[in-house]
């Protein structure tokens, strides 16, 4: 029985991914414990996937997996931990930042008891301190109007045993979060604390427009709030339009009322804006159960490399 699965989703990492799999299997080693090594492509373009077969054939305990295309950092994940065995299952980025030496903290908790250890990042987030304040903005929004609990700076470095990988492995909802996913299964978690060290080479897989994306993602998928807020602010504008109306008759009748372009601008733009928010909220709501009922797969694998016994 294999004791220990670590789970590598890899875009376009090639530059160091020999040096992370040098430094990771040694690590492995020293624990003196059944491991394997699952190393995902989500639709690398650099030489990554050449580089995974190298390294699968020649080494019994990796097994690479090759995704027909670029789904997306949480396919990916989902598609390592579907394969792994392990008793305890570690999912850390390939670029360096989530620290190989911090593996013997989280198998340390995980023997005395703890079903997941979620690692926490201290420090700068790198990309500067916009990136750092919109972490804090979208983690302190999402505890506040979301269903789940997720700690701010969380990452997707993490240990799960067993019986929380298969409860987690039972949620088969599409457009996944995997931190709100961990963090809504429940069972005995802890929070650890490390540095990030900088990215070996390369930039972020993470830019603005995926970070907008992931937020989205999380946070629709874990609140129904907006739907309500959306609905009380109609109820609060409609109101206001009665309110506004009876003093509009009431000025009609005195005979006060004047041509007022302005008022009727900012009237019909107030109302014109709600109306198109309340509507997107809908739509991104919508959007999710549309692909819930398309049922179709979070990934396709196109090639998998594992060394013959």
């Amino acid at each position: 029985m294999i004791e220990i699965s670590v789970i590598l989703p890899i875009f376009n990492e090639a530059p160091h991914l020999n040096e992370l799999y040098t430094e990771l299997r040694a690590h492995l080693l020293e624990l003196k414990s059944s491991f394997e090594i699952i190393l995902v492509s989500d639709g690398s373009t650099d030489g990554s996937n050449e580089l995974i077969r190298q390294i699968a054939s020649n080494d019994d305990s990796v097994i690479g997996v090759i995704l027909s295309r670029n789904f997306g950092h949480q396919a990916a994940l989902m598609a390592g931990i579907e394969k792994s065995q392990g008793g305890y299952v570690i999912t850390m980025d390939a670029d360096f930042q989530h620290p190989v030496s911090e593996i013997h903290r989280m198998i340390q908790a995980a023997n005395d008891g703890v079903d997941i250890v979620n690692m926490v990042r201290v420090g700068k987030a790198q990309g500067g301190s916009f990136k750092q304040l919109a972490s804090i903005f979208f983690y302190r929004t999402m505890n506040r109007m979301g269903e789940v609990k997720i700690e701010a700076a969380a990452a997707d470095f993490r240990l799960m045993n067993r019986k929380a990988v298969d409860a987690f492995l039972s949620l088969k909802e599409k457009d996944r979060f995997t931190r709100g996913l961990v963090s809504w299964i429940g069972f005995n978690q802890i929070s650890l604390e490390y540095i990030a060290a900088p990215r070996k080479s390369g930039n972020t897989k993470y830019p603005f427009r995926k970070m907008l994306s992931f937020a989205g993602s999380g946070f629709f998928s874990f609140s129904s709030k907006p739907l309500r807020i959306a609905f009380y602010l109609g109820i609060l504008i409609s109101l206001l339009g009665v309110i506004y109306s009876i003093y509009a008759i009431t000025q009609y009748f005195l005979g006060n009322t004047i041509p007022g372009w302005t008022s009727l601008m900012i009237v019909m733009l107030l109302l014109g804006g709600i109306q198109l928010l309340s509507l997107g909220i809908i739509g991104e709501y919508i959007a999710r159960i549309f692909n819930e009922v398309k049922n179709r797969p979070v990934y396709h694998v196109q090639d998998e490399y594992q060394k013959d016994s």
